[in-house]
């Protein structure tokens, strides 16, 4: 672990200040929205059920719920920060919201109508009285808002934001604790150091054991808060920028990847071929679900790797069928059609969905097939993955197929599979026929013999407005058809999963072996 440290120490802190920007912009801009919301509702009684009701429900919506609902929209839409600002805005408003109606309404009314009786308008009794009488309470909401956004901020590196998530998720990926504890521990402490900061400033406000009251204070607060809202939103408005105008540039891509090893690395090879082609490129890696695919919808990002027979079933909504050929043919035709998108010619491989079991158990059982473990069945857990679950060429289809009863089913990560296969928490799950954690783990695949799974061809999905922008990136297509055999692309990811190699280093060390770039 200490190896580890020093060697990625920078790229920790750089991740630091990623999640600590993602957390102060949004606290800032959930501020200058939820205090005037919250004293309005004090003046408008009638707003207020509505109000809570509405950011109560907000809070609820799951996160990655939220962010592929709001990928498609304009403006607000995408993927990257922008997006996940606005969606830890929307969890960080009920905390605030709640506490300034909370705090403003238990002042005493002694003390309100005290103030009216001095001649006092509305607003100096809400500036001089109710606000500083609140303010410990309201603050108390800030914290808990700041102590929430810390922590959904991790999920915010499924797209392509950034943080602390992203070695988390690596994390999980490759079975990797130091990962876990990089992206685990600084936000504990981040999340903790909060709590006990937002503490010293609430006893601070605690006006009922302050031997003065000066109006100057809350003026104060006012303007250290008017000072928040501007440092953020000149941030906001600098990246907005930048942004712009790197997306504005004829010679620029955005590659986008799924948030899995093998996905990185062909977004990595592709981006790596372009870069030596002086061509601009961003990078929106560890897409979760089918957030590539939207992404590339709502012109996010330019191209990213998907799979035929996912693209068949999962996108387009087609029964399994077996011949590489015609899936191949009618993903090409459907995807031009209806998204306006192109299909490369297959990289080479097939990365179908395999059934693996323990290596010590195929040899103890004599397992080859399905079929051979469908008789140990009713003896065992199982473990798959949430896309397994639901697809169309998934478990329900494939338990059918097979005549499968497991002692249980559990529906979790598919990252998480593995390391508990491995652990013997479960006892066959379906993970990625070219994954290198099946040789680092000692695993075992088993053969489909009713061949029940349609094929998985590799290929990029290109935007063809890219294509006409860019003409370079018709060349590196047409350089990686059939380019990566599955094999290599097995050794590809072993090389990142089972020997923990850095995966710009091993993209780019392919690049050299195949002599596509210099």
């Amino acid at each position: 672990m200490i190896e580890f440290l020093q060697s990625n120490w920078s790229d920790i802190l750089s991740h630091i200040a990623q999640h600590l920007w993602l957390v102060f912009l949004s606290i800032a801009i959930a501020i200058v929205i939820a205090l005037p919301v919250g004293i309005l509702i004090t003046r408008r009684r009638r707003l207020r059920a509505p109000v809570l009701g509405i950011a109560n429900v907000m809070q609820t919506i799951p996160s990655l719920a939220l962010f592929g609902f709001l990928i498609p929209l304009p403006f607000i839409g995408g993927i990257g920060p922008r997006i996940a600002i606005v969606a830890l805005v929307f969890y960080a408003l009920l905390p605030i919201i709640r506490n300034t109606v909370t705090g403003i309404l238990g002042v005493d009314r002694s003390v309100r109508e005290a103030a009216v009786a001095m001649g006092m308008t509305d607003r100096q009794v809400l500036l001089q009285v109710e606000l500083p009488l609140a303010m410990s309470v309201i603050l108390t909401g800030v914290r808990v808002a700041v102590v929430i956004t810390i922590g959904v901020a991790i999920i915010a590196a499924e797209v392509g934001a950034g943080g602390l998530g992203e070695y988390i998720f690596r994390g999980l990926r490759l079975n990797d604790n130091r990962l876990l504890l990089a992206g685990a521990v600084p936000s504990a402490l981040m999340a903790l150091i909060a709590d006990f900061g937002f503490g010293l400033i609430e006893k601070q406000f605690d006006w009922s054991s302050q031997r003065k009251r000066t109006s100057r204070q809350p003026l104060r607060v006012v303007a250290f808060a008017l000072l928040l809202i501007g440092v953020g939103a000149m941030t906001y408005a600098a990246f907005r920028g930048l942004h712009k105008r790197s997306s504005s540039s004829a010679a620029h891509v955005t590659v986008g990847s799924k948030d899995f090893t093998e996905s990185i690395l062909l977004a990595e090879i592709v981006a790596q071929m372009l870069e030596s082609k002086n061509i601009e490129v961003d990078r929106q890696f560890d897409l979760g679900g089918n957030l590539g695919h939207s992404a590339l919808l709502a012109a996010n990002i330019d191209l990213y790797p998907e799979y035929t027979g996912t693209a068949f079933t999962a996108i387009l909504h087609h029964q399994p069928i077996t011949d590489p050929s015609a899936v191949y043919q009618q993903v090409k035709r459907e995807y031009q059609d209806q998204f306006h998108v192109d299909v490369s010619a297959p990289l080479g491989f097939d990365n179908t969905f395999a059934i693996l079991v323990r290596g010590e158990d195929a040899r103890r059982y004599n397992l080859k097939t399905i079929s051979d473990a469908a008789r140990h069945a009713p003896q065992w857990r199982a473990g798959f993955g949430h896309d397994f679950m639901v697809r169309p060429d998934g478990y329900p289809g494939f338990s059918r197929t097979y005549g499968l009863e497991f002692a249980a089913v559990n529906d979790m990560s598919l990252d998480l599979t593995y390391t508990a296969l491995a652990s013997h928490k479960v006892d066959l799950i379906a993970g990625n026929s070219t994954d290198g954690r099946i040789a680092a783990l000692d695993l075992f695949q088993l053969e489909d013999d009713r061949h029940y799974f349609p094929p998985y061809e590799g290929v990029f999905l290109v935007r063809k407005d890219a294509f006409e922008r860019v003409a370079a990136l018709k060349e590196v297509m047409q350089r990686l058809a059939g380019a990566i055999s599955t094999d290599e692309m097995r050794k590809l990811n072993y090389e990142v999963d089972g020997a923990k190699r850095d995966k710009k280093v091993v993209a780019r060390e392919w690049l050299l072996k195949k002599g596509f770039i210099q």
